[in-house]
C-alpha cells in the first residue's frame, strides 16, 4: 500500500495589536515619514496589519498556531514526530526555532528544524515533510509559518515599511493510504539575491551590513508574475489536473495585484482565490498557512476540495504544492 501524506488541522495566530493603515500613517508622520491610506490601498491592498509585542517572538506565535492546528487534528503535542519551522526571523542566531518551540510544546524528543526560504518557506516546509512521511521517516508532522516581520522593517522607507506584519499560521501532516497532497514544484535562483534581503549580520556582537529589510519592487513584481505561473502550471501537470479543477488557489499574500495577476494567468477568477493581505499585509513564511485557516475556519475552505497553494520570495525562492483537503 503506498503511503501519502494529509493536512488534518490547521490553526493560525495574529498578535493582539492592529495597525489599520491610519494608525501606521500617523506613526510614520511622527518619525518624518509621509504617505497615506489610499496610497498602501492602491498599490497593495493592505488595509491593516498586525504587530508583535517587543517581548514576543516567531516562537510565540508559531506555539498559539500549532497548539490550534493539533485542537482541529484531534492530536496531542506527544503524537508529533517532526516540527519544521519556515522562518526568517528566527528567536536566535541558533538554536532553531523549532527547537525553541518543540520545548514550549511539551513535544520534546523528535525532530525539529527550521526552513529558510523566505516567503516561500512554508511551501518548501511543507513539501519537505511530505516526503519524510511518504518515506516513512515521520508520520505525523507539525509545519509551522511563524514571522515578526516588524523587527527587520526600516521605517524610514514607506515603499517597504507598510507591507509586512506578523503572524502564524501551521498545519497538521499525518501519513494516510489515501491522496492528500498531491504533486509539488520548488525552486530557486540565486542571482537576484539582492532585488529582496536583509543584507546585514552579527560578528563580534556588532551588526555588519544593513540589517533592515530591502526591496526593489518593481524587479520582485515582474519576477513574481512570471515565476508563480510556472510553478503553479508545473505542479497541476505533475498530478494530471488542469487550473479548471481548482477549487480554491491560495497564494502568498504579498500584494493584492501579484496575486490579480497571478489569477489571471491561471484563468481563475477572483472568487477563487483566499485573499487576507488585506487584514493580515504580508507575514512572509506564515501568510500560505494564515490564508488557508481563515479560509477553513470561515466554512469556505472544505474537506475533498483542490487546493493551489503557492509562494515566492526572497532567494529569489519560489514553488507551489497542490493538495486535496
Amino acid at each position: 500500500m503506498r503511503r501519502y501524506s494529509r493536512i488534518t488541522g490547521t490553526g493560525s495566530y495574529l498578535p493582539p495589536r492592529r495597525l489599520s493603515n491610519a494608525d501606521l500613517v500617523a506613526e510614520l508622520a511622527a518619525k518624518g515619514v509621509e504617505t497615506s491610506d489610499e496610497w498602501i490601498v492602491e498599490r497593495t491592498g493592505i488595509r491593516a496589519r498586525h504587530f508583535a509585542a517587543p517581548e514576543v517572538c516567531s516562537s510565540d506565535l508559531g506555539l498559539e498556531a500549532a497548539r490550534r492546528a493539533l485542537q482541529a487534528a484531534g492530536a496531542l503535542a506527544t503524537d508529533i514526530d517532526l516540527i519544521i519551522v519556515a522562518t526568517s526571523t528566527p528567536d536566535m542566531v541558533f538554536p532553531s526555532t523549532a527547537c525553541i518551540l518543540q520545548n514550549k510544546l511539551g513535544a520534546n524528543g523528535c525532530a525539529a528544524f527550521d526552513v529558510q526560504a523566505v516567503c516561500s518557506g512554508f511551501i518548501y516546509a511543507l513539501t519537505i515533510a511530505d516526503a519524510m512521511i511518504r518515506t516513512g521517516a515521520a508520520s505525523k508532522a507539525l509545519v509551522i509559518g511563524a514571522e515578526v516581520f516588524s523587527r527587520i522593517l526600516d521605517f524610514k522607507d514607506r515603499t517597504t515599511c507598510v507591507l509586512f506584519g506578523d503572524g502564524a499560521g501551521a498545519v497538521v501532516l499525518e501519513a494516510s493510504d489515501t491522496p492528500g497532497i498531491l504533486a509539488s514544484d520548488l525552486h530557486a535562483d540565486g542571482k537576484h539575491v539582492g532585488i529582496l534581503c536583509v543584507p546585514g549580520h552579527v560578528s563580534g556582537g556588532n551588526v555588519l551590513g544593513h540589517p533592515l529589510l530591502k526591496m526593489d519592487g518593481q524587479a520582485v513584481f515582474k519576477l513574481a508574475v512570471g515565476v508563480l505561473d510556472e510553478a503553479a502550471r508545473a505542479t497541476l501537470a505533475k498530478a494530471g489536473k488542469t487550473a479548471a479543477d481548482i477549487d480554491w488557489l491560495i497564494p502568498h499574500q504579498a500584494n493584492i495585484r501579484i496575486m490579480r495577476s497571478t489569477a489571471r494567468k491561471l484563468k481563475l477568477s477572483m472568487d477563487k482565490v483566499i485573499v487576507t493581505v488585506d487584514q493580515h499585509g504580508n507575514t512572509s513564511a506564515a501568510s500560505i498557512p494564515l490564508a488557508l485557516d481563515a479560509g477553513v475556519r470561515a466554512g469556505r475552505v472544505k474537506p475533498g476540495q483542490l487546493l493551489l497553494l503557492e509562494g515566492v520570495g526572497g532567494g529569489f525562492t519560489w514553488g507551489a504544492v497542490l493538495l486535496q483537503l
